[in-house]
Parts: C-alpha cells; structure tokens; sequence
C-alpha cells in the first residue's frame, strides 16, 4: 500500500518526523499504574464526629521507569526499518485508527523478520510507543486517555505531576529530554497557530478536545519546559453531578437553574482550580435555545450546547510584536454584533469595564469569571481593574457601576482536602452610601473534618424571605418553582 521513502536521521530513542506537524524525537512512555477513576470534585464526606486527625502519611515512593538500552536499541533499528518501508504522505490519507492500525501491522512484520527477542508485552508496550510518537503527542499519551486526570503538569523533561480526585501525586511519564518536551509544546500549540520558542517562551494554546494548554519555555523555565494542561472530562459534569458529588444541595442546583434562566448577570468567584468554568458551563445550559450566545476568551474552552452560539478567541502579537487581539478588542467588538448574552470566560484587567458597561445596555444574562476568594474581595478586585485601565471616575461611581450591573455573585471554592464546593451564592442588592450591599442566599459551613481528612459542612440557607431578583423571576413564570426552593432551604 505504501511506497518506500528513502532514510531519515534518527537517533537513539527518537522518532519519525510526524503527520503534518513539527518532529518530535520520542521518548518511551511508561505506563501510569492504575488508579481507580475518581470524579473532579470529591464526594461530600459522612456526616460524622469530627475527630483529631492523625499526620498525613508520607507519600510512597515510586518506581522510575526503567528502559534499558537494549529497548532504545531494538526501538531505533525498528524506526529506521519503518521508515524505509512506510511513506509518510499516503499515512497522511488515513484516519488516526486506521493509521495507528497500518502502523502496527508494519512494525510486527519488522519484529518478525528481523528477528527480535521480545515477549508479547515488551512488543506490546513497543508497538504503543512508536504509534503514539508518530501520531500523538509521545508520553503524554498514556495520561490524556485517562479520563480521572484533572491536571497534568511537567516540570521539564524529568518530572510530571497529576491531579487525581482532588489530589497531586508524581507520575512515572518521563520524557527522553527537553528537546523532545519542547518539540510536543511546539506540535500543540502549532495546532492553534500559535508558537512557542526562545524569542515567544509563553503560550496559551488548547487541545482538539478543548483542554486548555500553558506552556512556558527556556529561558524563563530554568530547569526546562514547563507544561501544564487542564483536562476536560469526556462527559461534562452538569448540576446534577455537582449535586451528587457534594459541591451544592439539590434546592442550591434549583436555585442556580433559576438565576441562569432568569437572565441575571452572574460573575462567578474563586481561585486557581476551584472549578469556575465547569460552574460556568454548567449555568450556560440553562440558557433558552433561541438566544443568541457570544463568547470571548483567552484560549476558548467553553463548550455551550445551544445553536446560536459565535466563539471569539484572543490572539496574542506576532514576532514584530504586531497584530495582537486583547480581550477589550473582543467585548468592545461583539457588542456590534447583536449578542443577547455575553459570556467572558475569564476577566483578568480592565475588560471588566467594558463587561459591566455591557451588562448594564441591555445583555441580561451575561456571565464570566474572576479569581477572588470571597464574594466582597470578587467586588473589591473588579474596582482595582477598572482602575487598572487608566479610568479616573470617582470610586462612589465606579461602584455605582458595578452595583448596577452585577445581580449575583457565586463562590467557589477547593477545600484544603481537594474537595470542591460552592460556598456561596450572594446577591448584589444595591448602594448604600459609598458601600456597595450584598446578601447571601446560601452558604457554605464547615464543621469540622472526619477520621479520614475529610471536610465535614452544611450549606445553609441564610433565611433571605424574597431575593432582590423576585420581579424577574415572576416575569419569567419562575416565582413559584423559586418560592417553593427557598422554603425548602430554610426547612433545611
């Protein structure tokens, strides 16, 4: 099927040049032991007695991959046999399984013909390397297949973490050396067209499955690349299963089922993987199927389902330093574009401006993102920005802005046994004075942690009669279903 292309170099341990992307000399990944999948956030604890708890155990000490040069050895004799057999611009033509498939077949008669001493598993474990070197992303394979990784994050070629339920734990994946880490960063970020390299060390980039990548080279990263991606999951979680695993009551889901269809203009709060943005998709599937959707982000993650929905991506400049596309460039311009929701995957500077000024013309409903770690400190950071921006307004003003734009605030929060929970929702009433008012609908209570380190809390309703937000939800015939959630809160 294939014709035969002539020799390419090929060194100890490296690989053929792969399908339409960058070279990547291969590593041999070894295989991650088995874990039991466990969800993103963590199952709520029993309710039991808090007791002491005893000092965490150390760690186990893990294996290192152990590869012999006879395995590098028998590896580069079958890659140069695979080259001169294999024509690369036919494999091109074929799907990834049929390609990994006429891959496997090619490598097993090289094995046969030339005669190599290998066990089932050792051909096994050398068939999967070459397959996913050519048309993969080497040794970071084995742990983007697994499906209960939340975070994956190398530390240069030698060292790789990995977050399990909550957990981060050293993985055995190695990479052969920071050439081949840096030429894996280069295949995904070129995927986006984007670059990393000496003279561009920082990019944002994503994986086809929507995983936000971060990459961040030599020579700001003095011991090697650094690569951290944030996995989506297979199936996205949605409120049910924030409700299974703990992180809101199921009158709490009701709740922010109302305030999504509601079209109250939601800023969601909370720290580095405290889970903002699966909040946030889990609140966009409330949204009615005949709206239309607009969202801007830095690298797009958000996955929505409704059909009227137009993705805007940041892009950063070019080697000039020319044809950069900021945030503020993205909401200034899709507010021309007829959205009847916005929604800002993350705000991080000045943008915040343009967001409130967009909430407060019309697009109800609008919803993003901020990093604070409580909801009066989400209000606090979204002034410090507006400030950022060069704004000279009175700070009486600016938090007229924000009072008015902004109906809730909800807070997410990881707990320090990695669980993830939703510890509040607060309403943003109005002004009074120089203050800005707020009142919180639910709470999360910690009382204290169970034998095994587990948090052990309550979400509390705060007894809140009628939410602020009650006109709007009888507008939108939710003020019964609304009624009967806060009575069932208060009864809790």
């Amino acid at each position: 099927m294939f014709g035969k292309r002539g020799n390419e170099g090929f060194g100890k341990g490296g690989t053929i040049t792969p399908l339409k992307q960058t070279p990547v000399p291969a590593a041999a990944p070894v295989a991650v032991s088995e874990r039991p999948a466990a969800p993103v956030l963590a199952e709520p604890a029993r309710e039991t007695t808090p007791v002491t708890r005893a000092p965490p155990s150390p760690p186990p000490v893990r294996k290192k991959p152990a590869r012999t040069e006879d395995y590098y050895d028998t590896k580069s004799q079958v890659f140069s046999a695979l080259i001169d057999t294999i024509d690369l611009s036919q494999l091109a033509k074929l799907d990834n399984e049929s390609a990994r498939e006429e891959i496997r077949d090619i490598v097993n008669d090289i094995i046969t013909i030339k005669n190599f001493a290998m066990s089932i598993s050792e051909q096994e474990e050398l068939l999967e390397d070459i397959c996913n070197d050519v048309l993969g992303y080497g040794p970071l394979e084995p742990l983007l297949a697994r499906d209960d990784i939340a975070d994956i994050m190398v530390n240069g070629a030698g060292q790789t973490f990995i977050e399990v339920g909550g957990k981060t734990i050293e993985s055995e994946v190695r990479f052969r050396d920071n050439a081949q880490l840096l030429s894996i960063c280069q295949r995904i970020v070129s995927q986006v067209g984007r670059r990393v390299d000496e003279s561009s060390p920082i990019c944002d980039a994503r994986l086809p499955d929507g995983s936000r990548v971060n990459v961040i080279a030599p020579p700001l990263a003095i011991d090697g690349t650094a690569l951290t991606i944030r996995k989506f999951k297979k199936d996205k979680l949605k409120l049910d299963q924030l409700v299974k695993f703990g992180a809101i009551t199921p009158e709490g889901a009701v709740l922010l089922q109302i305030i999504g269809r509601v079209r109250c203009n939601v800023v969601i709060s909370g720290g580095t993987g405290s889970g903002k943005t699966t909040l946030l998709n889990c609140l966009t599937g409330y949204i009615d199927l005949d709206e239309r959707v607009i969202t801007c982000e830095d690298t797009a993650e958000l996955q929505l389902q409704q059909p009227h929905v137009v993705r805007l991506e940041t892009r950063p400049p070019n080697i000039e330093g020319e044809g950069e596309v900021t945030m503020r460039d993205l909401i200034k311009n899709c507010l021309r574009m007829r959205p009847e929701r916005i929604i800002v995957g993350e705000v991080r500077g000045p943008e915040v401006f343009d967001l409130l000024q967009a909430m407060n013309t019309g697009h109800d409903g609008s919803m993003g993102t901020i990093h604070a770690n409580t909801p009066r400190e989400c209000l606090a950071r979204m002034e410090s920005m507006i400030a950022m921006g060069g704004y000279t307004l009175p700070a009486k003003t600016v938090r007229e802005i924000i009072a008015g734009s902004i109906d809730i605030i909800i807070q997410a929060a990881r707990l320090r046994d990695g669980s993830r929970r939703i510890t509040h929702i607060s309403e943003v009433i109005g002004m009074e004075g120089d203050v800005i008012i707020t009142q919180d609908l639910l709470r999360y209570e910690i009382e204290g942690e169970d034998a095994n380190g587990r948090i052990i809390g309550r979400h509390k309703s705060t007894g809140i009669g009628r939410p602020h937000f009650w006109d709007r939800a009888r507008y939108f015939n939710e003020d019964k279903r609304l009624a009967a959630t806060l009575d069932a809160m208060e009864k809790d």
